[in-house]
């Protein structure tokens, strides 16, 4: 009995958040982004709006890359964090995406300059790493924040 549940709890977990590969070339980097996929997925609403403000970039044109361009949300994050450290427009980034999708974001983003091991490839894990710890955080928050509203209503 034990054996089946935990067979169904692997097959679950692999079902709702698949496992997708980011290409970066850098397994620190992939396993923040796989973290902010998950967290981006299971709580949409926040991360569309997280990013809408820390990109300066209307929720709509971020609605936009997930429903018409199938991004998924780590890959959302990138373009926009691309865009960023090579001061492009998102739409720069999208158009070597389409192009080179299927080398990987780390061939994307070698084409738009930024090299590994440079400053900028460095920037790129750091700010992964902050958002993914960013996110984890405020999920956690949520919950504690609305136990206190609900306090100070009684």
């Amino acid at each position: 009995m034990k054996t089946t549940f935990s067979i169904l709890l692997f097959f679950l977990t692999f079902s709702v958040f698949p496992q997708v590969s980011f290409n970066i070339g850098n397994a620190q980097l992939e396993s923040d982004l796989h973290s902010i996929n998950r967290q981006g997925t299971s709580n949409y609403i926040s991360f569309k709006q997280e990013l809408s403000v820390s990109f300066n970039i209307p929720v709509q044109k971020i609605d936009y890359m997930r429903s018409e361009l199938h991004l998924i949300p780590g890959e959302i994050f990138l373009t926009l964090e691309i865009a960023r450290l090579t001061r492009r427009s998102y739409v720069d980034v999208l158009r070597v995406y389409e192009k080179d999708k299927a080398k990987g974001w780390g061939y994307i983003a070698k084409q738009l300059g930024i090299k590994p091991g440079s400053a900028e490839f460095h920037q790129l894990k750091n700010n992964a790493s902050s958002k993914k710890s960013k996110w984890k955080s405020a999920s956690n928050g949520h919950g504690n924040r609305n136990k206190n509203s609900k306090k100070r209503k009684s």
